[in-house]
């Protein structure tokens, strides 16, 4: 049982690793089935049957979304979700399918049994709007991991470098609100865009935010 219980119409950053901190996506493939699974398994008509393989519900028209997928970012041990639940225990729903679906798959695929992720999802409820107005940057920031160490601790010196290279990056969607859509019908823009406006606002405030943000003051959001 979770010690919270997640609100409807609240929004929540969403947070799992692999067990042991193990690589959860080894290839391409992989990354594309958890995305894929992130538009199916939004719906809380989409149930798992007895092989406990997801029935698809054919009618784009007849889904019943659990949540908003308001942002996310895809990393080679773990995942970020930016989450407005949408409906009682909307949250709990689609990340047990998220969890049983992609578990399924990656230990068929590598021949492997057991738990893939690293017991129960996390999740902090982001109620004010500071925390509203940098946690989509921060989710979109992860993948620098893969380029700059210690970014966190000592700042982004290579602005250019970081942002070519965040905006080369595939599974995240901060290529969605930079203009270049990645996958269609994933998330829900029209909350953050309420603050980002455009792409070329979003960009502005995106590297403003990499000079100047304090990364230690994000500690409680983090989950890390």
């Amino acid at each position: 049982m979770r010690k919270q219980k997640l609100v409807s119409n609240n929004i929540y950053h969403v947070f799992n690793r692999g067990v042991e901190k193990r690589q959860t996506f080894m290839d391409e493939t992989d990354y594309l089935r958890f995305i894929n699974n992130l538009a199916i398994f939004n719906d809380a008509k989409a149930v798992f049957n007895s092989k406990h393989r997801i029935k698809e519900i054919k009618s784009t028209d007849s889904r019943k979304l659990l949540v908003d997928i308001l942002a996310f970012c895809l990393m080679p041990n773990h995942f970020h979700l930016l989450l407005r639940q949408r409906e009682e225990n909307g949250i709990s729903k689609f990340m047990n399918k998220i969890g049983v679906g992609y578990t399924n798959y990656f230990n068929l695929k590598y021949e492997r049994v057991g738990p893939l992720f690293q017991g129960a999802f996390r999740s902090v409820l982001i109620d004010d709007e500071s925390q509203f107005l940098y946690i989509p940057y921060y989710i979109h920031l992860n993948p620098l991991d893969l380029k700059i160490s210690n970014w966190k601790e000592n700042g982004i010196n290579k602005l250019k470098v970081a942002i070519e290279f965040l905006n080369s990056y595939k599974w995240s969607s901060h290529r969605d609100y930079i203009g270049n859509s990645n996958f269609i019908g994933i998330i829900n823009k029209h909350f953050l865009n309420e603050i980002f406006i455009n792409p070329e606002n979003y960009q502005k405030d995106l590297k403003n935010f990499m000079k100047d943000f304090d990364f230690s003051e994000m500690n409680d959001l983090l989950l890390e």
